[in-house]
C-alpha cells in the first residue's frame, strides 16, 4: 500500500517547536504518513506569499497528496478551517484566501468547512491551530476518514485576487511583488501568459526607486549587479540582480507595488 503523503507550508520558521510539533501530531495519528516540507519560510502573516508558495508547488505532487497550509493571522477568531478537494489533491487551510491561487486555477473545487471537532486535539488552543486543528485533520484524512465526515460543503469561502494586476492606463498595469526568494529575486504577479508582448516590445517596470527596461533569458546574460526582468520558472516576471539580491538593492519584498508599461 502506498504511504499517504502530507506536505506542510507555514510561516512558522524553523527556530521554534511549531513545525516539529505538527509532525508529531500527524505521526501519532497516522504513523505511515510521509511528511514533506514545502516551506516554513513564508513571511509571518503574509497570506499572499503563502498562496503563491503552495500554488507553485502542488502541481508537482501525486494525486491524493494532502497539503496543510498554515499562514493564519486570524488564528483564534471566527475564521473557518477548510478542507478543499482540487486537482485530485486535498488542501487543509484557514479560510483567509491562502488557497486563492490554487482555487483560481482548478475548476470544480469542492470546499468544506471543517466542523467535526472530534478530529481536533483537545483542549483546543486559541493560538496554535496548526497543532490542534489542521495537523490532526490531515492525519485522520490520511488514515482514511472521508472528506464528508469533516464538515459540509460551502461556497462562500474567501477568494482573494493576488494574481490579478490592475489595468491603470492604456499600456500600464499596477501589480505587486508576490514573493522574494532566497536569492533576492522578486516574483511579481505579472504572468508571461498575460503579457507575452514583453518579449518583443519595449517596456518599463517600476519597482522601488528604480525603473528596469531589460528582459533577460538567463541569469548569466547580465553584468554583476545589473538589474533585469526574467521569466521565472513559475511563469511570472521576476526582478533580479545578476549575482546579487534585487530585494536588497531595491529595498522591496512581498507586498511591494510594481508598475508595468509596455510601449
Amino acid at each position: 500500500m502506498t504511504r499517504p503523503l502530507i506536505t506542510l507550508t507555514t510561516d512558522f520558521g524553523l527556530s521554534d517547536h511549531f513545525v516539529g510539533t505538527m509532525k508529531g501530531v500527524i505521526l501519532a495519528i497516522q504513523p505511515a504518513a510521509q511528511l514533506i516540507d514545502i516551506s516554513h519560510g513564508v513571511h509571518p502573516y503574509d497570506i499572499a506569499e503563502g498562496a503563491f508558495t503552495i500554488a507553485q508547488a502542488y502541481p508537482y505532487f501525486p494525486k491524493k497528496t494532502i497539503h496543510v497550509v498554515v499562514v493564519d493571522p486570524g488564528v483564534g477568531t471566527a475564521r473557518r478551517p477548510l478542507l478543499a478537494e482540487m486537482a485530485g489533491q486535498y488542501f487543509i487551510a484557514p479560510d483567509n484566501g491562502v488557497l486563492s491561487m490554487v482555487i483560481a486555477r482548478e475548476a470544480g473545487a469542492r470546499v468544506r468547512h471543517i466542523t467535526a471537532e472530534r478530529y481536533f486535539l483537545h483542549p483546543l488552543s486559541r493560538t496554535f491551530h496548526g497543532r490542534d486543528v489542521f495537523s490532526p485533520v490531515a492525519a485522520h484524512l490520511a488514515a482514511g476518514v472521508t472528506p464528508a465526515k469533516f464538515g459540509k460543503r460551502i461556497e462562500d469561502y474567501i477568494c482573494a485576487s493576488f494574481e490579478k494586476p490592475a489595468h491603470t492606463g492604456k499600456h500600464t498595469w499596477a501589480g505587486t511583488i508576490l514573493k522574494g526568494d532566497h536569492f533576492g529575486n522578486l516574483a511579481t504577479n505579472f504572468h508571461i501568459d498575460q503579457f507575452p508582448s514583453i518579449r518583443t516590445r519595449a517596456f518599463s517596470l517600476n519597482v522601488g526607486p528604480r525603473t528596469i527596461t531589460r528582459l533577460a533569458l538567463r541569469f548569466s546574460d547580465c553584468e554583476p549587479g545589473e538589474l533585469f526582468v526574467i521569466v521565472g520558472s513559475s511563469g511570472y516576471l521576476e526582478v533580479a540582480a545578476s549575482q546579487g539580491s534585487a530585494a536588497r538593492v531595491l529595498g522591496c519584498g512581498a507586498g511591494s507595488p510594481v508598475e508595468l508599461t509596455i510601449y
